[in-house]
């Protein structure tokens, strides 16, 4: 919105003698000005609506009155604090500045408006879930089918959308792989492959952050770091002449995306002031299951879904242990009559816990880790 008034105001003056005291609104066709005043106004409605929302959200009732779920299948000896009466749901203070930020900063292209469009039906799929278990007070909100359906469903429409769209119909025919400067596959194969990456990569992506939201501030925290590595990569996809020196794909109006990455910057380190431990409010699968899926739905608008295997890499591992901890338990109890277990606890930072590291140690050090996936995956930037 801002860069079309700034525009509209620079048409008006223009040839008059104001034209030199507006000439200062030139700034807002900088995508690099547009993003650092996205991260800033993120962050700082974030700080303002924080307080009111939590307090808006206790009125309501909107807390967790129940034990959690790691809490409730043993006691941490690392971790002898609960859970009970924080409220939840506050992953609608990140969506609501996350969607009013990049409307004031970014240009409305197609990119955009379809990566606002997965926050919006994700974060009301989340906050459905949410209000289950709040009103049930239990840990059971939405049966997963229903979940999956419905992210399925959003990221098929998505996949045939782009697809069908002559300009970024290549970002689903041609596959790219990280570390590779040529598509790996083309044609009706690369067709195939290219509808079930993007399937795949905002699903996955969106349930691997919702399994990681399990301890104050570990998933909001490394939301920030990812989302960093996406800045860097849509502003490097969105320029022709840094995509075709660095030989990464060139996408068309990426570099708003990169606008939309600093607004989500600054409103995870906005929420991050208020969920760090002992969190004053959760986000809930209102707002994991909604960054995850737009993590997802970046990855594949830069043409590099694989890139966030690498990026969210401690996401992976996350939705790994749980993947592997469901397949061992129900192979070993049909095999031996009881299931076992590959991990203390999963997902894996409640794995860790078990093993007397306290939550505080955890989340730091899955920090690090995430800090060095970032790395990594910034190096394929080079080395291709």
């Amino acid at each position: 919105m801002l860069f079309y008034l700034s525009q509209i105001m620079l048409s008006l003056v223009k040839n008059t003698p104001l034209h030199g005291v507006f000439s200062f609104l030139r700034l807002f066709t900088y995508i690099t000005f547009r993003s650092a005043g996205a991260a800033v106004t993120a962050l700082a409605l974030s700080w303002w609506l924080g307080p009111r929302v939590i307090a808006w959200l206790k009125e309501s009732k909107f807390a967790q009155n129940y034990e959690d779920r790691a809490k409730a299948a043993g006691q941490f000896p690392a971790r002898p604090e609960g859970k009970i009466g924080t409220p939840t749901m506050g992953g609608l203070l990140i969506v609501l500045v996350l969607d009013v930020t990049t409307l004031l900063w970014a240009q409305w292209n197609t990119l955009i408006q379809l990566t606002l469009l997965t926050v919006v039906v994700l974060c009301g799929l989340g906050f459905i879930d949410d209000y289950a278990k709040v009103t049930r007070q239990n840990s059971k909100g939405v049966q997963e089918f229903i979940k999956l359906w419905v992210q399925g469903g959003l990221a098929v429409f998505v996949a045939f959308y782009l697809w069908h769209l002559p300009s970024t119909s290549a970002l689903i025919s041609q596959v790219m792989v990280p570390f590779y400067k040529y598509p790996v596959a083309q044609g009706s194969c690369g067709v195939v492959l290219g509808l079930l990456l993007t399937s795949l990569a905002i699903v996955g992506s969106s349930n691997a952050v919702n399994l990681t939201d399990g301890l104050d501030g570990l998933a909001i925290g490394c939301t920030a770091i990812v989302s960093f590595v996406f800045l860097v990569l849509t502003y490097l996809s969105g320029n022709v002449k840094a995509a075709a020196y660095l030989q990464i794909p060139h996408v068309s109006g990426a570099g708003e995306l990169t606008v939309f990455c600093a607004a989500m910057i600054g409103a995870s380190l906005g929420f991050m002031w208020f969920n760090c431990h002992p969190a004053q409010v959760f986000m809930g699968d209102t707002g994991s299951l909604a960054l995850g899926g737009v993590l997802g739905m970046v990855a594949v608008l830069i043409h590099q879904p694989l890139v966030l295997v690498l990026a969210g890499g401690v996401f992976v591992a996350e939705a790994g242990s749980v993947l592997i901890q469901r397949l061992w338990f129900k192979h070993t109890r049909k095999k031996y009559g009881e299931g076992r277990r590959v991990f203390l606890m999963a997902p894996l930072h409640h794995h860790f816990q078990k093993l007397g590291w306290h939550e505080s140690q955890v989340v730091n050090r899955f920090y690090i880790l995430c800090v060095l996936c970032a790395v990594l995956a910034l190096s394929t930037l080079k080395i291709r």
